[in-house]
């Protein structure tokens, strides 16, 4: 059976079927209880599971921190962080806590807590609310990060989050959470660390995650070259082989992601394919990414993120290089 659903009902969705299927399974954060969350992702759950779903004080240290020992004894948080900036505020936790639970312990404590956030621009938010910081996330040993581009992903990807041994921050792109509606399978569950080709092709790869996925589909269509599109779906672990197999086959490669340009997470994927993929590359890899400057404002927001023209580009360039 499927169903046609939002992203944020996808979220909401799969957090009340884990509810349901395990009773280790707590949900907790911010004004997720009564109000149902920010967006509205969590209405509806406190009814249900009034022991099992309830408010913090805005403490964000506090919210990632309470995971570790609910993790450590045996309960499956799932924490939501407001947006994905106020995560800084308990970075410290993930870093020295969350991440190194089972190395620490040698394998004897795990930290099998999910953390979910918006994340990204496009909704015009205030400062500090519009935010990509996915390659401080998976510079952490320990983590996984994940990131859901479709209803039907996100589904799939957040039941297997929960369902990991291992502690996932799971960023959902505040600007597709009532973007559109697709079938989302009531029982779906994405294996973490497998990218998925979006769409095949000879000429070019073009990789892009979360909401740049969209994006990139736009500007594909207006192009007559047959394009490869793949979403990681998870920067860590990477599939690495899937993208590297992809190149070797079209010998050109373009990057996209919403995040600032340097150290971002194309130049990691840059760098394992100049180290797998060299030889059979017939153009440099071009990145199309955003500014090396903090989100702006309102006003010039849109001017910031990678558009479907911006995109088109900076394929073209690869396309015709040489």
């Amino acid at each position: 059976m499927s169903e046609r659903l939002r992203m944020v009902e996808a979220v909401r969705d799969t957090l009340g079927a884990e509810l349901a299927r395990d009773d280790d399974v707590v949900v907790y954060g911010e004004d997720v209880g009564e109000a149902g969350g920010v967006f509205r992702a969590t209405q509806g759950l406190i009814d249900d599971y009034p022991d099992r779903v309830f408010d913090t004080p805005v403490a964000e240290a506090g919210i990632v921190g309470a995971g570790v020992g609910l993790a450590a004894t045996g309960m499956r948080p799932v924490a939501e962080i407001q947006f994905q900036s106020f995560l800084y505020q308990g970075f410290h936790q993930l870093a020295q806590h969350v991440a190194r639970m089972r190395s620490r312990t040698r394998g004897t404590i795990t930290c099998p807590m999910t953390i979910r956030t918006p994340y990204g621009g496009g909704i015009h938010a205030l400062e500090l609310h519009s935010e990509s910081f996915e390659a401080g996330f998976a510079h952490i040993p320990g983590l996984k990060v994940v990131f859901p581009s479709s209803p039907a992903e996100t589904k799939g990807l957040l039941t297997s989050s929960i369902r990991s041994p291992d502690p996932v921050i799971f960023m959902e792109p505040t600007r597709l959470y009532r973007s559109f509606r697709e079938e989302v399978p009531d029982d779906h569950e994405i294996p973490l660390g497998e990218a998925r080709v979006v769409e095949p092709g000879e000429d070019i790869t073009v990789v892009a995650w979360g909401s740049m996925l969209r994006e990139t589909l736009d500007a594909v269509d207006d192009i007559d070259a047959s394009v490869e599109v793949i979403d990681p779906r998870t920067l860590y672990p990477l599939d690495t082989e899937t993208i590297v197999d992809s190149v070797k086959k079209t010998g050109r490669c373009a990057i996209v992601h919403e995040a600032p340009k340097t150290a971002g997470m194309a130049g990691e994927i840059i760098a394992r394919l100049n180290e797998e993929a060299f030889l059979y590359l017939e153009a440099p890899i071009e990145r199309v990414t955003g500014y090396d400057v903090p989100m702006p404002m309102f006003a010039r927001e849109d001017d910031y993120l990678p558009d479907a023209d911006r995109i088109e580009a900076g394929i073209r360039d690869v396309l015709e290089f040489g």
